[in-house]
């Protein structure tokens, strides 16, 4: 079965993709509602993160990927951030990372 991630920082690169899931994914783009980009700051670097504003909303795409592989995207998030079931602007109801 597929799940569905939405993703809208580093995610979307396909080489960090490669490196993730093993596989370059092409997403089909959609957009996050009630929500704006902050950072999260992580050793020497700044990292996008979304954070709730019922006026805000993100550009960004949705990935179909396996269970093993939404697996691995959580270890790449790290603690930093928590997954949670969001419906998006399409309808689609998608995964994606948030502020914890």
């Amino acid at each position: 079965m597929a799940e569905r991630l939405f993703v809208y920082g580093t995610l979307k690169i396909p080489t960090v993709q490669q490196v993730v899931f093993g596989r370059s994914i092409l997403g089909m783009p959609d957009t996050l509602p009630g929500f704006r980009k902050s950072e999260v700051v992580l050793g020497l670097h700044r990292y996008p993160i979304a954070v709730p504003d019922p006026d805000g909303r993100i550009d960004g795409f949705v990935l179909e990927l396996t269970p093993d592989e939404l697996a691995r995207g959580d270890e790449y998030e790290t603690r930093a951030y928590r997954r949670v079931r969001a419906t998006l602007k399409s309808g689609l109801e998608a995964w994606v990372y948030v502020q914890p």
